[in-house]
């Protein structure tokens, strides 16, 4: 199974959380599935009737204060029920989710549907179909995050626009053009800018600019000999320009009308409004995405513990995907309420990030 994000936070009662018992764990544990599952507040009698031990109602409200003393749970209004707080629901995530498997069928489904939408249309199509897929599986907003490197290339041409710079001109499979502008080497001869030119070209047969970048670096000692060193010098300037910095990233969202179906009361209408509010600032879910690419595996964000979800108490599921060079070039992910079906999304993001790389390294077919 996939690698995920296991370290505990360093929240004060982190000694009384790893002290649970057995008996403990598990009415935690009841609380917990019953919140994901429904969304409402669980009793003493009620977790009596469904936990696989014989305990009384009293036992077990004895057990529900110490897991509020250790800020586990809480009592939302005046309800006798118990929910998980935030920080309960980190240590469920970290330390007790039993994780599913994305079966055979499921991952065959996603694979071809994915395929269909890149050989059919533009790889930024396979991202879009990604994005809906998480979106359906997870009754949330399916994201995606990735950068222009990502995108198929058609023709690179370099034209010069007085002795001292050039604009570097991209043209996508899509038809999409994109213009850079770049600083020549004192003294560059003019036919350079051709022969640049005509050396990546030979080269794109429909790669990425990741994918390029790599082939390239590969054959550097065929490129110095087949390339004088102020050419080399523009070959290289050319395609690392065109990588671009963090505002070349590109967000992409599916599914956020899937957020308004489950609606129990007037704060979660709140709820979701502050998220799609969050949603239309672009660059803070760009960043916080961009966080998913720091390591291996799944990482889930739980409510306030990022800023950007501190006020619409909302969690995200997201996994890094490569490009041919296993370089991480975008994340794809899930954005949605705390109570998500974590057992199920967690694989399910992992497997289509998986899938997104594979794609990334063979090119549709």
């Amino acid at each position: 199974m996939t690698e995920h994000t296991r370290t505990l936070p360093s929240y004060p009662n982190n000694q009384a959380l790893a002290g649970l018992d057995i008996r403990a764990r598990e009415i935690f544990r009841q609380i917990v599935e019953s919140y994901l599952s429904t969304g409402e507040p669980v009793g003493s009698r009620n977790l009596a009737r469904i936990l696989p031990m014989t305990l009384s109602p009293a036992s077990i409200r004895n057990v529900m204060a110490d897991l509020e003393h250790s800020g586990l749970i809480f009592a939302p209004h005046t309800s006798a029920g118990r929910l998980p707080t935030e920080t309960g629901l980190r240590f469920f995530v970290d330390a007790m989710l039993e994780l599913g498997d994305v079966g055979r069928e499921e991952q065959e489904r996603i694979e071809a549907q994915m395929r269909a939408a890149a050989s059919g249309h533009t790889f930024e199509s396979a991202l879009a179909e990604a994005s809906t897929l998480l979106s359906g599986v997870s009754r949330g907003a399916g994201v995606v995050v990735t950068t222009k490197t990502n995108v198929q290339l058609k023709h690179i041409e370099f034209v010069r626009l007085d002795p001292n710079r050039a604009l570097v001109v991209l043209v996508s499979d899509d038809g999409s053009v994109e213009n850079r502008l770049l600083d020549l080497p004192p003294g560059l001869p003019a036919s350079a800018l051709q022969e640049a030119s005509n050396y990546l070209n030979a080269r794109l047969h429909g790669r990425t600019l990741g994918g390029l970048r790599a082939e390239i670096e590969a054959g550097r000692e065929a490129m110095k000999r087949e390339l004088d060193t102020i050419t080399e010098r523009l070959v290289d300037a050319g395609l690392a320009v065109t990588v671009g910095p963090s505002e070349a990233r590109q967000l992409i969202v599916r599914g956020q009308a899937n957020l308004l179906d489950d609606l129990r009361a007037a704060e979660d209408l709140e709820r979701i409004r502050l998220l799609f509010a969050d949603l239309e600032t672009q660059k803070e879910v760009i960043d916080l995405l961009s966080r998913a690419e720091g390591g291996e595996g799944v990482r889930i964000f739980i409510g306030s513990e990022n800023k950007l979800f501190s006020l619409s108490g909302s969690s995200m599921i997201a996994a890094p995907f490569r490009d041919g060079a296993q370089k991480i070039v975008g994340v794809v992910g899930v954005i949605g309420p705390t109570r998500l079906n974590y057992a199920r999304i967690v694989p399910m993001v992992d497997y289509t990030a998986r899938v997104v790389s594979r794609l990334l390294d063979r090119g549709p077919r």
